[in-house]
């Protein structure tokens, strides 16, 4: 790595790490609060909710309600300790870049590298889930056409400029938001009989009761309700390119977290009080099997509309989290320079290209595993976002332990003391080795423990080789 000069001031742990935010200048600070908040709500509500939560809905009956309740609660300490972190250094970088400050410079490689294939891997399992939708309408089509052709549409709002993504996002998150707050109003009133004739509440206890399952089908549940608040994480990343981070991101993670507990758990209540659950299934979503379920014709066109705008909503935000990844990996010196090169309009044009790999190869898997594809993407992408949440849990633990022995002060959201973030990394621990006991999801860790394994041993190897070069 060379030696410091005699003369050179000391490198203290403060000069350390404004020289690694300061990496990640160039990007603009044009993103409001109100497309923080929608950045937030368009990556994590998507095919989760509205696709991937009948897996959950198969796992643990009308129970699922329970599954999603605990994953929120594990979503909490996270939004806390990335509210935090992301106060005091606002950066595109994100949980990668505080495990490099606070941990070792392997974690932030490791987590930013893992990540970013991983969400390159979800944002395919978007454009997959929206050829289902698009199955619903037109049969006949093969779904690699619908996925060339969203791709393309993704691949274009994330090169254009921050002002026009964050406001594209913004209308996008807007209607599907919207879109939930009537699903509540009217399955509300399909369930308890106001103006329609009442479903009643025997779904609930119907086909084997409220735990049909039994407490292992809740446990496994939480596995795919976890699943559904990924993407929370977007958020911390826009801190990078917000008006006002230090006020803004905070608040977006608060609102973010408070909108999704109430979606999750109520929408899926909803669903599962309206259609027994036994008649769930992965052909279709589940908010459309319920208004096909009522007989409302009409409205399931709606809502099957709705859900493929939701998906494509959560590809550009997972799109644009993914290429910030790569280009402050790049920036960093792990990743070539090019993909840490901005357009004419500060935009990573690079990054977010190499970033769209993943629905290339959904372009072209989509051929061959039709049927399985979905499942075994979310699978694959549940491994990166179950180790970011963790060791984003864990630097936390090393930022707040930095902050009181230097009688530092920084922006406490969460509990005082390390005990909810060591109760959060419990959690994600647990659901991590869950995974093995739901069906399609082996390949979390099967893939996973191999690749950090690999992953480790080539950044020490790499690391002995010669200094980096930073972008």
């Amino acid at each position: 790595m060379g030696e410091p000069s005699l003369d050179a001031p000391p490198i203290t742990e403060d000069t350390r790490s404004t020289t690694i935010v300061a990496r990640e200048s160039g990007l603009q600070r044009h993103l409001t609060p109100a497309q923080l908040a929608m950045l937030g709500l368009g990556s994590t509500i998507g095919t989760g909710l509205f696709l991937g939560s009948a897996i959950a809905v198969k796992l643990a009956g009308p129970a699922v309600i329970l599954s999603f309740v605990a994953g929120a609660c594990i979503a909490l300490p996270m939004m806390w300790a990335l509210a935090e972190m992301a106060a005091a250094h606002p950066t595109a970088g994100s949980f990668g870049l505080y495990a490099e400050m606070y941990l070792h410079p392997w974690a932030g490689f490791a987590i930013r590298l893992t990540y970013w294939l991983c969400m390159m891997v979800v944002v395919g399992s978007e454009v997959v889930a929206a050829s289902i939708y698009c199955k619903f309408w037109f049969p006949g089509i093969p779904a690699w056409v619908w996925i060339g052709l969203f791709s393309a549409l993704i691949l274009y709002v994330n090169t254009v400029n921050i002002g026009s993504l964050g406001t594209f996002e913004y209308w996008l998150s807007l209607i599907k938001v919207a879109t939930i707050v009537a699903f509540l109003l009217l399955g509300s009133a399909l369930l308890f009989g106001m103006g329609f004739p009442g479903v009643g509440l025997s779904n609930f206890t119907a086909y084997g009761g409220f735990l049909p399952n039994g407490w292992k089908g809740v446990g496994l549940g939480v596995i795919l309700g976890l699943f559904s608040f990924f993407g929370i994480e977007v958020v911390g990343s826009t801190a990078g390119e917000a008006a006002n981070p230090k006020e803004a991101v905070p608040k977006a993670l608060r609102n973010t977290v408070t909108a999704l507990v109430l979606f999750y758990v109520a929408g899926l209540a909803l669903v599962v009080g309206i259609v027994p659950w036994k008649q769930i299934g992965m052909g279709e979503s589940p908010f459309v099997r319920v208004f096909q379920t009522v007989g409302i014709p009409a409205a399931s066109h709606i809502m099957n509309f709705v859900v493929l705008t939701a998906a494509l909503s959560s590809a550009v935000a997972n799109l644009y989290f993914t290429a910030r990844l790569a280009f402050s990996l790049a920036r960093g010196g792990y990743l070539p320079a090019t993909l840490g090169r901005l357009s004419k309009k500060n935009m990573p044009m690079i990054a977010v290209l190499a970033s769209g790999s993943g629905m290339a190869a959904a372009m072209i898997l989509s051929k061959y595993f039709q049927d399985s594809l979905f499942v075994f993407m979310m699978g694959l992408s549940t491994f990166g976002a179950l180790f970011a949440w963790g060791m984003t849990l864990l630097t936390h633990l090393a930022f707040r332990r930095y902050h009181q022995l230097h009688a530092k002060s920084y922006l406490q959201l969460g509990p005082a003391g390390p005990w909810a973030s060591l109760a959060g990394l419990a959690a994600v621990l647990a659901v991590m080795l869950g995974t093995w006991w739901v069906p399609g999801f082996r390949i979390t860790l099967l893939a996973g423990v191999p690749w950090l394994a690999l992953l480790t041993a080539g950044y020490f190897l790499w690391a002995r080789s010669g200094p980096r070069s930073a972008a």
